[in-house]
């Protein structure tokens, strides 16, 4: 009996200090560290100008306005949460339908008439994959180079800007690939967009 009483008694303060260590310590130092060396990414790569937040770099947003660069197809719901005031909550979702289903092809089939009538001047070009398909969480904020310069011709219009210029915000909001050699350079929708509203430069 004494001796179960020793073992519990170790294996209690061995929970405790590794609890302690594990949970609070090294918890603390890897948070400490994080907000001191990346402050911009541990706190959610939130875009903040004159103290307003208008989004994170990591989730996508919703455009389907011409005068805006469109992201890829997200699957919103504003029915299923609220906040403290009652207010809906949107989130996104993945498409969880198989590319072989009816229901898929003709979301991507409205898609592309979507996108066919917004970008007129490309006519016949073909459309990128990632401008007519979901990605796999539904909130990627990013597109394919491709993918932005398709829609460079309709954007300059509607802001009556000229294309270089487009082009040059595109290049801005530019991610390289990935130790420039793995994966494909991709756009960040919502720097673009802000940058066409003068939210940023």
């Amino acid at each position: 009996m004494k001796e179960i009483k020793q073992i519990t008694k170790k294996a209690l303060s061995m929970l405790i200090v590794f609890t302690v260590l594990c949970g609070i310590a090294y918890t603390g130092v890897i948070t400490g560290a994080a907000q001191l060396i990346f402050p911009h990414q541990s706190n959610g790569s939130i875009i903040e100008v004159n103290g307003v937040r208008y989004g994170s770099e990591l989730l996508g947003q919703q455009y389907n306005d011409e005068r805006h660069m469109w992201g890829r197809i997200m699957n919103l719901d504003v029915s299923t949460y609220q906040d403290e005031n009652g207010e809906p909550l949107m989130y996104a979702t993945p498409s969880n339908l198989s590319p072989a289903s009816e229901e898929y092809q003709q979301l991507v089939a409205q898609r592309v008439d979507m996108i066919r009538q917004a970008n007129p001047d490309m006519k016949e070009t073909a459309i990128p994959v990632d401008l007519v398909t979901c990605s796999g969480s539904g909130l990627d904020p990013h597109i394919s180079k491709a993918a932005a310069n398709y829609q460079v011709a309709r954007i300059a219009k509607e802001n009556q800007m000229n294309e270089q210029e487009v082009q040059e915000i595109i290049d801005k909001c530019t991610q390289g690939k990935f130790l420039g050699v793995f994966g494909e350079e991709t756009v960040n929708v919502l720097k673009v967009n802000l940058m066409l509203d003068g939210i940023l430069e």
